[in-house]
């Protein structure tokens, strides 16, 4: 099996990585969106078109949460910028390091969650929320650096473009259309986990989500090494 997994290409390996990654956007969005006060850790246009609807005002949707999430996410994406400005390669120790942050601030966040109850306070989720978009943040640049096509781990509008765009129905190339597939697929699946695991407790989303990206990190820097000792 060890065999198997070192003898993956590097651009395959990330792919399959990359996709476990936005099947917890998916999650970390639903629970932002249906638990915590309708914000968005991963979907940025999701909170800009929220924020919109919000200044117009007798709609009942939050400004400061999304509002927060928006900065938050820029900063986020800005850390991991900076931190790769310099590195080449696509999967490198910088890259497990950002990756392994975003976990243990998932985690971290979940414990949070866990400890304030059923019912948290609102400083409480504006301030889980904006962390939690830092940490995605972070995620989409490391992402970004990897740069598997069409899979940001955090949207899927371009995604769904290149879909159809390049089905049969479109231009006919249909290149990288499973790929397209797989990544929309996932993150509405974890979307629909994310929103069941609601039914529990508001913090087995971020906990599920955060050991999921703890695993898949742990398989890239493996995959990394094995590459260099091989």
């Amino acid at each position: 099996m060890t065999d198997r997994l070192r003898a993956v290409p590097a651009p395959t390996m990330h792919l399959w990585l990359m996709l476990v990654l936005t099947f917890t956007t998916g999650i970390n969005d639903a629970v932002g969106y249906l638990g915590l006060d309708k914000v968005f850790t991963g979907n940025m246009t999701g909170n800009v078109v929220v924020l919109g609807m919000a200044v117009v005002g007798g709609s009942g949707l939050p400004v400061l949460g999304p509002s927060l999430a928006l900065l938050g996410f820029l900063l986020g994406a800005a850390i991991g910028g900076r931190s790769l400005r310099r590195v080449t390669g696509a999967w490198t120790a910088v890259t497990t390091v950002l990756f392994a942050a975003v976990a243990a601030v998932m985690v971290a966040l979940a414990v949070v969650l866990f400890v304030a109850g059923d019912d948290p306070e609102h400083g409480i989720m504006v301030t889980v929320t904006t962390i939690g978009a830092v940490a995605m943040g972070i995620q989409a640049a490391a992402a970004r650096h990897i740069a598997i096509k069409d899979v940001t781990t955090v949207v899927v509008t371009s995604t769904l473009t290149g879909l159809a765009a390049d089905s049969v129905f479109g231009s006919g190339k249909g290149g990288g259309s499973g790929r397209r597939f797989a990544a929309v697929l996932l993150i509405l699946l974890g979307a629909a986990a994310g929103a069941a695991l609601l039914k529990v407790h508001l913090g087995w989303g971020l906990l599920l989500a955060g050991v999921l990206i703890a695993a898949a990190t742990g398989v890239g820097e493996w995959h990394r090494r094995a590459a260099v000792t091989a």
